[in-house]
Formats: C-alpha cells, structure tokens, sequence
C-alpha cells in the first residue's frame, strides 16, 4: 500500500464520522411541533438585551409583538447604546402595552455584557417562561407557541432554537452555514435527547427558552458571568443540574443574521471560540477530524489523479462524497447559500484559521472584543 493510498484511507475514515453523525441527526433535529391538542400555553416573558442595535430592533420587536397563540410581555434591555435605540423602543412602546423599556445599570466588573443583561432582564420578567431572544432574530408568528409547546413537558426546563441564517457577504456565506454541519455532524443528537449529560448539550444564544424555576435554580447567566458562549454554556449548566434541555429546528419559524460585513464575522466568531471548539482540550482533536476529513480529499483526488493512483484516487473520490453528503443536505433543509457548499474545504479551512488565532490570542493574553468592550478571557 502506497503512502498515499494509506492517506486516502485515513481521509476516508475522518469523513465517515461526521457524514454517519449528519444521517442520523437529521431526522432528530426536527421543527418544534404544534399539536392540535395542545395544553393551555404558559405566559412568556421575551427578553431582548440590546446594545447599539438601532438598525435591526424595530423588525425584532414587531415580530415579537405579532405572535399568535400565547400571552406575552416583551422586555427590551437598552444596555448603554449610543445609537437609537432607545428612542425608537420608546416609540413601539407607546403603541402597544406589552412592551416596555428598560436600561441596563453599569456594568459590574467580572461579567460580560450580554450575561449581564439577560440576568438582569430575568430579574425583571413577571412570568413562568422566559425566552432570552437576540436583537438581530426575526420570529414568525407561531414560533413562541411552538417552543413553548416542546417546554411542556415537566423534565424539560430549557429549549433552544436554531433560526434560518441569513448571509449576504461572503464571509458571511462561507462560514455561517458551517454552524450547521458542526452541530450535526460532530454531536450525537441521540445523547442530547436521550440523557442530561452535560457532555451532551447542545444550544443557540439566538433564541433559548427556559423554566423561570429552573433559571434561578441553576444561577442562570450569573453562573457563567464571564463567559462569551451562553448557547452552549447555559444548556451544560442546566444539565449538570440535572434539566433536560432540547434543541430544536427554527428554520421555518425564525431568521437571524448575525453579521453584515467580514470584520463583523471574524470578530463575531472569534470572540468565543475558545470556548467551543477552539478549546485547548477540543481544537487539536476538531482539527484533525475537520483537516483530514474535509480539506486534505480534495488535494489527494488531485494527486491521485496526476501520479495515476487510481486506488487513492477512487478512495479519494468516495471521501469528497462523504464530506460534501452533509453540507449537500443542509444547503437543502435549512436554504444555505450553494456557493458555501462548492467552497465546503475552504471555509473549513478559514473556520480552522479563525480558531487557531483565537486560541492564540487567548494564550497571549490579549482579550476578546465585541460591541465595543473587551473581555479578558479566563479558564
């Protein structure tokens, strides 16, 4: 065996992985459903932590207020901004009693912003459920009702939703649907549903709902104060608490662009990699898998092709299948941009870059910074 057949098998291996973990976490990562014989929905509080947000919180807050089948309060957080937000708040406030406004006091030290903005929103909510919901989201009418749905049942005190991802730019488009195929392609679904261990949590800060019993049971967003990553963060506190926690498909229900240029991605991503696979104990393991199984098949088909290996080269072949198989469905299932499909090594290589410099900056000692503050990053 040559040592570039050899290559094509490990390749082969690599990208099995996250291929067979794509197939079967299909069919569990599912839209929340809304039965016919649903019970009496709670009452939700929607909590909206906003800084500098004049651009999109209109539209948010309109599709919050647009919401059928539940009773709700809207709570927006002013968290110091400097643009309109406030104002135009005020404003929506003024047609509709639901919602109300409200500022954030300084921040205390030792605490990221947005952690301490959703405790203190928690603070101020009146009702049973609260749903922490990012500024840039827009909710379709029955989005709320279909969560709060899923929260029903009395072992589950967290659900998270993961919206349609908008991109535009093509940074935005070369690395937002990624979001997907990492969660689907490197975490067993059946773990998430089927246990409450911690090692299983899987979660999105764009949308999370929670049991207000449960939040203040677990310390909620004051438990991991000075963190940057609560979709996961929140979901594994949870569950070492022993509460379950689902996550659940929003593509139908929900939309969300996080970004609108590449500074606001790199910086966006990379404010708290290192909290997910950029770990120190992850990023050496998520890149070899991701290396290997997504980006090195495609040079090797190449070679193959060149030196007339052609059992590397069928082994090459069947590898760039594996590796494209899920990017080829989520495009489908969730409308991601083709393009980021052609460009599948690429972006995974940009993805692995991103990483890397975020744990080197970690490692530094340089902080993190994000809506114009800074974080010193602490393990």
């Amino acid at each position: 065996m040559t040592h570039l057949t050899l290559l094509a098998w490990f390749a082969l291996a690599a990208a099995s992985i996250p291929m067979l973990l794509f197939l079967v976490n299909i069919r569990l990562f599912r839209r929340p459903c809304l039965c016919g014989d649903n019970p009496e929905l709670l009452p939700v509080s929607v909590l909206i932590p906003a800084r500098n947000e004049e651009q999109s919180i209109a539209a948010a807050v309109q599709s919050v207020l647009a919401s059928q089948g539940v009773t709700l309060e809207l709570i927006v957080l002013d968290d110091a901004s400097t643009d309109r937000t406030a104002s135009i708040v005020r404003a929506l406030a003024a047609t509709d009693a639901r919602l109300r406004l409200e500022h954030a006091p300084g921040l205390p030290f030792g605490w990221n912003g947005k952690q301490y903005a959703c405790w203190h929103l928690a603070s101020l909510a009146r009702y049973p459920v609260l749903c922490f919901l990012d500024a840039d989201v827009r909710l379709g009418p029955l989005a709320l009702a279909r969560m709060l749905t899923e929260l029903h049942p009395a072992s589950t005190g967290m659900v998270t939703g993961l919206p349609r991802q908008q991109t535009e730019t093509w940074l935005e488009w070369l690395l937002i649907p990624l979001i997907h195929f990492i969660l689907l392609g490197f975490l067993p679904l059946p773990g998430e549903r089927l246990t409450r261990r911690a090692g299983f949590a899987a979660g999105c800060g764009q949308f999370m709902m929670a049991r207000s019993s449960s939040y203040f049971t677990t310390g909620g967003h004051s438990a991991i104060r000075y963190t940057m990553h609560d979709g996961l963060l929140l979901p594994q506190l949870f569950r070492r608490h022993g509460i379950q926690t689902r996550i659940f498909d929003l593509t139908a229900d929900a939309s969300c662009r996080m970004y609108r240029n590449a500074d606001e991605v790199w910086s966006g991503l990379s404010k708290n990699a290192t909290e997910g696979i950029a770990a120190p104990s992850r990023i050496g393991v998520f890149t070899l898998l991701l290396f290997v199984g997504q980006v090195l098949p495609f040079p090797l088909l190449l070679c193959a092709l060149i030196v007339g290996n052609h059992r590397a080269f069928s082994l090459a072949l069947v590898t760039c299948s594996f590796s494209l198989i899920p990017r080829i469905g989520s495009a489908a299932r969730f409308r991601q941009s083709w393009r980021s499909v052609v460009l599948h090594p690429v972006g995974v290589l940009v993805l692995l870059a991103l990483q890397w410099t975020a744990l080197c900056r970690r490692l530094a000692g340089r902080p993190a910074s994000w809506k114009q503050r800074t974080y010193q990053q602490q393990d």
